[in-house]
């Protein structure tokens, strides 16, 4: 086989003209070749010839026709014709690649692979990269010498953009499939768009007339500076041959090709098609039953979709329903609450469990103790003071009898008698009567209770007791309590620096609560105080306490100033804090230091 040759033409210069040209098969089919020309110039034509001559051999090839002119071969080979519309043997898609692969090479199938009826040139390159893919793996099992023709290679191989992925795998099919028996033809009416390299790797070249100025610089510095003109005055069908075989340049007239031309411009006459030769039934019902599959497949994937859509919709409108049911159930625990509120005379309490009806309000309770109170100091006020135990000293006016002088150290209940009788006594110093400067005696602690009935009496301080016993019941009070005493000492102390400053980012409170400035630590234990409901975000990133907006709300705006800031207290007493006595903090209570 390495002795065979096909005679394409015949030397149309020189001492030789007349010689026929011949081209060794072998390395026609596994070589790498480059034809070229302007339109017209007889480049298709060049490479019919060849691929005519290849067929009547008896060997296999596959056209890449993107310009659909090379159907007019199966006038007189039977060729598989396939590609994307109705006038291919077979439509034919990226599934049937590998089945085009196996009919070239291991049952010598020729095919026009005709992608110039494709609506998506991604689906024509996808196609024409898998078919590629394929023969080169093939082909290093058969080593079957095999030819592929690529039809304006400039559009796959550029030499300015970059190249795809079908253009990679052409080039990687020039580069290294010689070794493997496949070879490749490049046809090019624009050498200066195509890529250099591509070129240069070439074993043989034909070059038709070529006159734009970036295409003769090309083939001048490829055959040599005296070419850059006479490239230029070529007739129709002559070319310069440049082969690694043979003689290195001869210019060569093309025989014309047999079959019909296709790619031939339409003239003013009817236009006649011929009569071409169809391929085995069998061969395409190969293919057919890919095709059918495929067409399943697709009415397959239809239908599962329209599935999953139907399936959304019914998704769409349970959601619907849904939030239909939950606006019901909203509505119809407002009205609840609403009754509640009506039939106690009061409003729904959130926290709290049990009968609502059964369990009295905080509020109200502390109130209730709080006017006994009040009650039982006025009684004791408008008593006299000769009934008053004989322990307990009686006021002192003017000219009574100061009482006989007590312990240093006076017991609770003697400094909350000293405190009543202070008014009258020293009433009684001012206006000259026989008394001591003060009844309470130096250096007495007046702590706890005993401070209370210094600033008003003991039930005054009684009152007070009652209350904070009251802060200190509430629920939403203790479940803050608990939620800061499970915390650990920096996430506590950000809380503290939030509660003291106001908004800020959790960077600053970590840093200021002595952790590090690692903002994932940070903003975990940030996270910590979010998830309990100790902070809320403030916006730009910052965020603010929360403690006196949880009390509030837990009893619904019905708590006083006075008592909000006493369960508030009650609450930032388990903080640390930074600020100095006295201050008050963002949440609105008074901390010390």
């Amino acid at each position: 086989m390495a002795e065979e040759h096909i005679t394409v033409g015949e030397v149309s210069a020189g001492e030789a003209v007349g010689a026929p040209v011949e081209l060794p098969i072998v390395d026609i089919l596994t070589g790498r070749g480059f034809i070229t020309g302007k339109s017209g110039s007889g480049k298709s034509n060049s490479a019919s010839v060849v691929a005519e001559k290849l067929l009547d051999r008896g060997y296999s090839l596959l056209c890449v026709d993107i310009d659909g002119e090379y159907y007019g071969l199966k006038e007189e080979y039977e060729i598989l014709h396939v590609g994307a519309d109705d006038e291919c043997d077979l439509q034919v898609s990226v599934e049937h690649a590998e089945k085009l692969a196996s009919l070239a090479l291991e049952q010598g199938v020729p095919i026009i692979l005709d992608v110039s009826s494709f609506l998506d040139e991604r689906d024509a390159r996808e196609l024409l990269t898998e078919v590629s893919k394929h023969l080169f793996a093939k082909e290093k099992k058969l080593k079957q010498p095999f030819l592929m023709l690529v039809e304006e290679i400039h559009e796959y191989v550029p030499e300015g953009g970059g190249m795809d992925e079908c253009g990679r795998m052409l080039v990687k099919v020039g580069k290294r499939g010689r070794k493997h028996g496949l070879g490749i033809v490049g046809i090019s009416q624009r050498p200066a768009d195509v890529k250099k390299d591509f070129i240069t790797q070439c074993d043989w070249l034909l070059w038709h007339r070529l006159t734009w100025s970036n295409d003769t610089k090309v083939a001048g510095r490829i055959l040599g500076n005296d070419y850059r003109e006479r490239v230029e005055e070529l007739g129709d069908g002559e070319c310069f041959m440049m082969s690694d075989f043979g003689e290195s340049l001869r210019q060569v007239q093309m025989e014309r090709k047999r079959t019909f031309d296709a790619g031939a411009t339409p003239g003013l006459d009817d236009f006649e098609r011929p009569e071409l030769k169809s391929v085995s039934e069998d061969l395409v019902g190969e293919l057919q039953s890919i095709t059918e599959r495929e067409q399943q497949r697709d009415s397959r994937i239809q239908e599962l979709e329209r599935q999953l859509k139907d399936k959304d919709e019914r998704i769409k409108q349970l959601e619907a329903e849904l939030e239909e049911a939950r606006d019901l159930s909203e509505m119809a625990e407002q009205f609840s609450r609403a009754m509640m509120a009506h039939a106690t005379g009061r409003a729904f309490r959130d926290d709290i469990t049990g009968r609502q009806s059964e369990l009295p309000d905080h509020a109200d309770a502390s109130r209730i103790v709080t006017s006994s109170a009040e009650r039982e100091a006025e009684t004791t006020d408008t008593d006299e003071p000769d009934d008053r135990p004989p322990e307990t000293p009686a006021r002192v006016g003017r000219g009574d009898v100061e009482p006989e002088p007590q312990s240093d150290s006076p017991t609770t209940g003697e400094a909350d008698a000293a405190a009543s009788t202070t008014p009258t006594a020293t009433r009684g110093a001012t206006d000259g009567g026989d008394t001591t400067a003060s009844d309470t005696p130096a250096g007495s602690d007046l702590s706890d209770g005993s401070a209370d009935a210094a600033a008003g009496g003991p039930l005054v301080g009684l009152a007070d007791s009652t209350t904070r016993s009251a802060d200190d019941d509430r629920p939403i009070v203790a479940e803050l309590r608990e939620a800061i005493t499970s915390l650990d000492d920096i996430a506590r102390r950000m809380l503290a620096y939030y509660n003291e400053r106001g908004p800020a980012s959790p960077l600053d409170a970590h840093v200021a609560a002595g952790g590090t400035g690692d903002r994932t630590a940070a903003y975990r234990r940030n996270g910590q105080l979010r998830t309990r409901g100790l902070i809320a975000h403030a916006g730009r990133g910052e965020y603010r306490p929360k403690l006196r907006t949880r009390i509030r709300e837990a009893h619904d705006d019905r708590l006083d100033e006075a008592r909000l800031d006493a369960a508030v207290t009650r609450v930032t007493d388990l903080l640390p804090s930074t600020v100095r006595a006295g201050d008050e903090g963002a949440d609105g209570s008074r901390l010390q230091s």
